[in-house]
């Protein structure tokens, strides 16, 4: 072989070696991405976890998954379990807005960038937001929820201290003003179905006109319409927000009006993304937007596909 030739060989190999370090975060190993998540006792976070692991497969990494159950307490302390087993970052679904604070300087101390995605953490500064615009997405639910219904509505508040319950009970606020509908009751049933249909239940013994109900979630949402029984779809209009599967088949059988779609799967994606680009070194988007859309019966087909 000539010189030329086993030079430009040589040129060729470092060339490779340098892009298949890039890849694996440059050093040498596969990134590992640490993935501290809310509950997956719902399946939009399951869903989420799903577009998280297919993204990370995609760019090379692999991802630890641990389960906070909704306690926020639990959730540091995993975040911590994950810097002592040496993740290159940390994707977090905070389980309370503020709560969860701590978590951010666990993460800062042990040098390791911390993307959230759904919901944010307050008063911290964190490599990247990747979050659906919860407040336009209230907003949007009121207005399709002023179409379907009038007259004495509930709101289904999720867990207290998340972004997305407050976010998105400022923007249901804002969206009433469009329509003729009235909040009567406002009860927490974070985010759980369970929680949802006893509450539901006991609403509908103390007040028979209600007309329409907003959930945080479709969980919650699906959960209302079990308590309503043969009313949901037609004495009572049901508005949910997240767009899982269940929440589509519901709104197909007639028993929901519309729920908002947030695409989790995408909202796990882009989080990956962030954090694979904090990994390398390279630039991150400060926060990024996932758009909401409003499902009904007519769109429905769109986002079956």
């Amino acid at each position: 072989m000539k010189l030329g030739s086993l030079a430009m060989c040589s040129l060729l190999a470092l060339a490779a070696c340098s892009s298949e370090s890039l890849a694996q975060g440059g050093t040498g190993e596969q990134i590992r991405i640490g993935f501290a998540v809310s509950t997956l006792d719902n399946p939009f976070f399951q869903e989420m976890k799903d577009g998280i692991e297919k993204a990370a497969a995609e760019l090379g990494a692999s991802v630890v998954v641990l389960n906070a159950v909704n306690d926020a307490d639990t959730q540091v302390k995993q975040v911590r379990t994950l810097t002592e087993q040496h993740v290159r970052a940390i994707i977090i679904n905070p389980v309370d807005s503020t709560r969860s604070a701590p978590a951010v300087d666990v993460a800062e101390s042990a040098l390791v960038p911390l993307v959230t995605v759904d919901r944010t953490i307050n008063g911290s500064e964190v490599a990247s937001e990747v979050a659906s615009d919860n407040v336009q997405g209230g907003a949007l639910a009121a207005i399709a929820l002023g179409r379907a219904a009038t007259g004495e509505v509930v709101h289904l508040r999720g867990v207290t201290g998340a972004s997305a319950t407050v976010d998105r009970g400022a923007g249901f606020e804002q969206g009433m003003n469009s329509g003729g509908i009235k909040v009567v009751a406002r009860q927490n049933a974070d985010f759980s179905r369970a929680r949802a249909l006893s509450v539901m239940t006991n609403l509908l013994r103390g007040n028979t006109r209600i007309k329409g109900v907003f959930a945080d979630n479709d969980e919650m949402a699906l959960g209302a319409i079990a308590a309503l029984g043969a009313k949901a779809g037609k004495d009572v209009h049901v508005v949910g927000f997240d767009g899982t599967r269940e929440a589509f088949a519901a709104i197909e059988a007639g028993t929901m009006a519309a729920t908002v779609a947030q695409q989790p799967g995408l909202l796990g994606r882009k989080a990956v993304e962030q954090a694979v680009k904090a990994v390398r070194g390279e630039r991150v988007q400060r926060v990024v937007d996932v758009p909401v859309k409003v499902v009904t019966k007519d769109n429905l087909a769109e986002f079956r596909k």
